[in-house]
Parts: C-alpha cells; structure tokens; sequence
C-alpha cells in the first residue's frame, strides 16, 4: 500500500536555535560551536518543520519495467461522502506540492479509506498490489539490522539523523509516472516523486544513499538538479573517493554517524555534509540529533554503556495480530476499500 500523505506548501525555516546538538552538562561551549558552524555552514541542506516536498536528489530515478504486461485500469473505489472534503484537501495539498500531476494514462490503481480509530480522520492509500505483482523486481541487497548495531558500544558520540521525506526526494521517469497512475472520484493522477509503496522503492533510495556514504559511481557536477538521468545506468566510477564517509551503511533514511571523540566526530558530520550537498539529499532538522551520547536508533535506545530494544516495541509485536491485519488487508472490495485502523 502506498499512503497519500498530508503535505504543506512550504516548511518553517530553519534557525539555528532548532538544531538539536550536545549536552551543555557534559560538552563544553567551544565543542557544541564547533559542530554548529560546521551543519550551519550547510544550513541549505536543512529542512523545517511540515511536510513540504523536498528538493530533488540528483542523478537517481524511479522506472518500473512491468515487461510486456498489458496496462490495467482497475475501477474507481467509493470514497464515503462524510470523507470526501477531507480528501479532496489531500489531493488539492499533493497537486500544489507537485508531488503528483493530473494524468492520462492507461493505467489505474485503485484508493483504499483507512479509518483511523477515532471514527473521523483517515488515512489514504493506493492499493498498487497488482502493479506490483507485474513489476520486475530490482535485486538489491537491504541492510540487516543485526549488523547495522555492530560495535555502536564502542564509540561515545553519536549523531542520528534522518533524511528529509526519504523516498520523496526521488523523481519518477515519464514511464513510472504512467504505471504509477491511480483513481479517485476527482480523477486519475499520478506520481512525480517516488511514493511509499510500490515494489523497488526501498531498494532504489537505498542504493542512492549507499552510494552517497560509499563513493561507487558520480555524479557529475554540472549535472542540472531537475535532470532525469540515472547515473547508476551511465555507471561512471568516483575515482576521487578512496574511503567510505562513515564506514557504515544507512537504513533507508536513518543514518546513523558514530566516532570515540568529539573532534573525529565532527570531521564525520562534515564529510558527510559534503556528500549531501553532492547529491542534493536534505536533513530533517526536527527528526535529527547530534553529538549525543544517547541516541534511538532502529527501535533501540544506543549509548556507549549499552542498547537495548524499546520496551514499546516489544510491547506492540507481542500484542499485534497479524492474521487480523492481514485478513482485513485481503478482504478489501472492489467497490468500496475501506479498512477500520484499531491500534
């Protein structure tokens, strides 16, 4: 399922107050300067509080290659009319946020209502089972968590961050635009930027990143930001990058900076405000916290003494019913999807 989100048009600025950086008990004022000047000297990187779209990430797309599959125009789902305002505020916030663009094509994906257990909000999303089904999968090997926690008792310092509206950032081509295509009682849209929910999404935003921290193949610099190449098609090697930027890997969009010292620390940080700059990928200020000795991370709480697995995690994967949820998922109608969120 891909969720519709709520978007904004534009995000709060960013002040440098905003930035989330040490422990005045335990760093001196020098140290927590330092790091500021160093984030602050990137600070068009940084994204404020709201859901607006981000700027494009440079020199990756999304494409779905459905083979010779025939296009499918799936019918248009009932949107119940206590509902209907709400989504088409929804879809009129997408539109001006250019997220998605009135379309033509001759695919269709049906809308499914998540009502939210208050009875009165939703959640929408686009039931993309079919078009997955018919997609050729990208084989690409997704971080384990396992050894994403690898040694993180020891070092002291840590920075979690996470990157700004994650698959987002990813334009579509002209082709994936069309298969991404999905109906609604206002009309047939689809996407400009890669959504949640469709087959290869992760595996393309990983890539992207793993080459940002890794250093694999370039981007060239006089590359437009809005142009639509794939530099992993080109495949042109970084001959200029010689070592990793953090010696470690991303999950999806929460990257995770570690080091013994402050000073190590920060030349970490900047390095890999560097790369971020290269490839255009931006920085929740809100979700992102710096030179921390105590950090979450992956649904666990890291520090140099230990880690442990949230209380809350554990809590909700043993109460969870997973054959209920996936029975509710399989039972959506043709006419009328609509699923009751309980938890």
């Amino acid at each position: 399922m891909a969720v519709l989100p709520d978007v904004t048009a534009t995000t709060e600025e960013v002040k440098i107050e905003d930035l989330q950086i040490g422990d005045t008990n335990i760093n001196t004022q020098e140290e927590i300067e330092r790091l500021v000047q160093i984030i602050w000297k990137r600070k068009h990187l940084l994204i404020g509080k709201g859901n607006a779209l981000p700027p494009a990430a440079k020199g990756v797309v999304c494409d779905i290659d459905v083979g010779n599959a025939k296009p499918v125009a799936q019918r248009c789902r009932k949107v119940a009319i206590q509902f209907r305002e709400k989504f088409h505020q929804l879809i009129k916030g997408l539109l001006s946020a250019r997220m998605i663009r009135h379309s033509t094509s001759p695919w269709a994906s049906p809308i499914v209502v998540i009502i939210k257990k208050n009875g009165i909000d939703i959640r929408l999303c686009i039931d993309y089972r079919l078009v997955n089904s018919l997609t050729r999968l990208m084989v690409y090997p997704m971080p384990l968590i396992n050894d994403l926690l690898d040694d993180l008792d020891k070092v002291l310092w840590y920075c979690s961050l996470d990157m700004a509206s994650g698959f987002w950032v990813v334009p579509m081509t002209d082709r994936a635009g069309s298969i991404s295509a999905f109906i609604t009682p206002f009309g047939l849209f689809e996407w400009n930027r890669m959504p949640f929910g469709l087959k290869n999404a992760p595996q393309i935003y990983q890539r992207l990143l793993d080459n940002a921290l890794y250093g694999f193949v370039k981007v060239t610099q006089d590359q437009d930001r809005s142009d639509r190449r794939d530099v992993f098609e080109t495949g042109e090697p970084d001959l200029a990058r010689n070592e990793s930027v953090l010696g470690r890997r991303s999950y999806i969009d929460d990257i995770l900076v570690t080091r013994r010292s402050w000073d190590a620390l920060c030349e970490k940080v900047e390095k890999l405000l560097d790369v971020s700059d290269e490839w255009n990928l931006s920085i929740s200020v809100a979700k992102s916290f710096w030179g921390q000795q105590k950090v979450d991370y992956l649904g666990h709480r890291v520090s140099a003494e230990d880690f442990a697995i949230y209380a809350s995690v554990l809590y909700e994967l043993r109460e969870a019913d997973f054959y209920e949820i996936a029975r509710k998922i399989k039972s959506t109608g043709d006419d009328e999807g609509v699923v009751v969120e309980e938890n």
